[in-house]
């Protein structure tokens, strides 16, 4: 018999071969020193054993194959418990990003129309009070269960207490969870998973990065610790909030890298700076990852001074519906920076075989079928499409979107595939490495043509005194105004930044149109990474600062 096509397939073979290896450890209560104790930990034979318990209890309760169910649970035991339970047993979970404004998160729930919502009692209590996931009729509560019926996640492990295994015998094309993206854009948008989706990813992950069973992780980003049982790797789940990882202390996170011999690392661009600039080394870390936006060169620089001198430091590119989709470590990184700093964008690395990336002129209307495509060689601009076998297919209950983003290709052997549109725009070299130039719907399209924001705020980002800067459009599409937004630096010299930006833009002729430079106090950035700017909210914001000094 096949086994099952399915992300949790892994945690009964490692239970077998690894059972006393520790899976997941938690923060728990406070320990010495205001550094969390991480007195939680389940090992292989226990996260495998409780979630089959939880698994069939969840099935008794009416949560089962295909039923699809919002998970609003803090990241802990009961969120890794509860993940592969559902797993398991072929349910759907429905992960939201709980920090997205609140009318946001009413319509993803509503598009998912979920079956049933397990969550801690505050997340039912806003459940009742603010009308979420109305159509969700089986309720768990994470905790103790108040007034709004259903049952806990105790009962339900207790009920399935003994069940033995509980993997369902789901099949590659069996939708595996919906993961709604980080809205850094407009509302998010549900992302279909289909088990072959979860497993490709961790194929491509192994194979990019080398990555070996027996690891130490510390994922900062929970979600992506649901990988590390698929990989053989401990997690280490740190002490800080999520949803702010550009606040996350990094005394904290230095302890727990200490503490248990971290050997690799995940974070976004905004906690990488947040080590970057603590400046502390990390003698056990080995491999570091990082993504989400493009993390700017000065701080891949500081974090490969802080790491061994062996150590690796990855930037995959990739997007929730497809990923990874190319990747470049950081020495090649590093020798890319001039040209970026030049205006060429950031180079991405090189395609991760065997997904197939081509550039295509930029469209902004939907492409239903390749025979619509233009197609463009190297060293051109447009956007960048990819296919493998991390490309999702479509998004839920958004026909729409499905539509924008997704094109049919036909094959030779008479059969199809998705082709996911990024909605980046990027470019080719002669090596064959990507190049990535920012958002298609970010571009600013002027009277003389388009500018991309990444092949315009790393120049002007090295200027002294600045944080960061952000290029945005104003007035009609076609005939926009570039304005440059830009951040300070603690203690900046704000009287001379501004003509260092002119005098800098002067000197490259693809930037020389820009006139308007405003400074801003802090930008706009997503819930997930706190590293992409939201310049639709900033342009918005220059567009009445340009109105109300004219």
């Amino acid at each position: 018999m096949n086994e099952p096509c399915n992300i949790a397939a892994r945690l009964p073979q490692l239970a077998r071969e690894r059972p006393d290896q520790i899976a997941i450890r938690c923060p728990g209560r406070p320990g010495a020193g205001g550094m969390a104790a991480y007195d939680v930990a389940l090992d292989y034979r226990t996260l495998d054993a409780r979630s089959d318990a939880i698994a069939a209890g969840l099935a008794a309760h009416g949560i089962g194959r295909g039923v699809r169910t919002v998970v609003m649970v803090r990241p802990g035991p009961a969120f890794f418990l509860l993940m592969f339970a559902l797993f398991k047993i072929g349910a759907v979970p429905v992960l939201v990003d709980p920090g997205i404004d609140r009318r946001a998160l009413r319509q993803c729930l509503d598009e998912a129309q979920p079956q049933a919502f397990v969550g801690i009692g505050l997340a039912h209590v806003a459940r009742l009070l603010l009308g979420w996931a109305k159509s969700a009729t089986r309720l768990v509560t994470v905790g103790s269960r108040w007034g709004w019926g259903g049952t806990t996640l105790a009962k339900i492990e207790a009920a399935g207490a003994g069940a033995g295994s509980q993997l369902a015998d789901t099949a590659p094309d069996d939708v595996a969870a919906i993961l709604f993206t980080s809205g850094s854009t407009g509302v998010p948008k549900g992302v279909v998973y289909r088990h072959r989706h979860f497993l490709g990813q961790v194929e491509l992950l192994r194979n990019a990065f080398g990555i070996e069973a027996g690891g130490v992780d510390l994922p900062t980003f929970p979600p992506f610790a649901l990988f590390d049982p698929a990989l053989g790797l401990t997690s280490v789940i740190p002490d800080m909030d999520p949803t702010r990882p550009g606040s996350a202390d990094p005394r904290r996170l230095h302890d727990a890298i200490a503490r248990f011999g971290v050997t690799q690392l995940f974070g976004s661009p905004a906690l990488m700076r947040v080590l970057a600039e603590h400046g502390q080394p990390l003698p056990t870390v080995t491999r570091v990852t990082s993504a989400g936006a493009p993390v700017p060169p000065q701080i891949v620089a500081k974090m490969r001074g802080l790491l061994p001198a062996h150590a690796q430091f990855w930037t995959p590119y990739g997007a929730t519906e497809c990923l990874p989709v190319a990747v470049i470590e950081g020495r090649e990184l590093e020798d890319t920076r001039e040209a970026t700093e030049a205006g060429a964008g950031t180079c991405v690395g090189r395609v991760v075989a065997p997904n197939v990336v081509r550039i295509i002129a930029i469209d902004d209307a939907p492409i239903p079928d390749w025979s619509g495509v233009r197609e463009l060689p190297a060293g051109q601009v447009g956007e960048i499409t990819v296919a493998g076998p991390t490309t999702t297919d479509s998004y839920y209950n958004r026909p729409q979107a499905t539509a924008a983003a997704k094109i049919r290709e036909a094959l030779g052997d008479g059969g199809e595939r998705i082709v996911h549109r990024m909605g980046d725009v990027g470019w080719f070299d002669d090596q064959g490495r990507l190049w990535f130039c920012g958002r298609k719907t970010q571009r600013v399209e002027t009277a003389t043509g388009p500018l991309y924001t990444e092949q315009a705020e790393p120049v002007f980002n090295t200027v002294p005194g600045v944080r960061r800067t952000a290029l945005v459009g104003v007035g009609e599409f076609g005939r926009q105004l570039p304005v440059l937004c830009y951040e300070l630096l603690p203690g900046a010299d704000a009287a001379t930044v501004e003509p260092q930006l002119r005098t800098l833009a002067a000197r490259h002729p693809h930037l020389a149109g820009i006139g308007h430079y405003l400074r801003h106090a802090g930008f706009p950035v997503d819930i997930r990474h706190n590293a992409k700017i939201g310049r639709e909210k900033l342009a918005a914001w220059a567009a009445t600062q340009l109105k109300e000094h004219a």
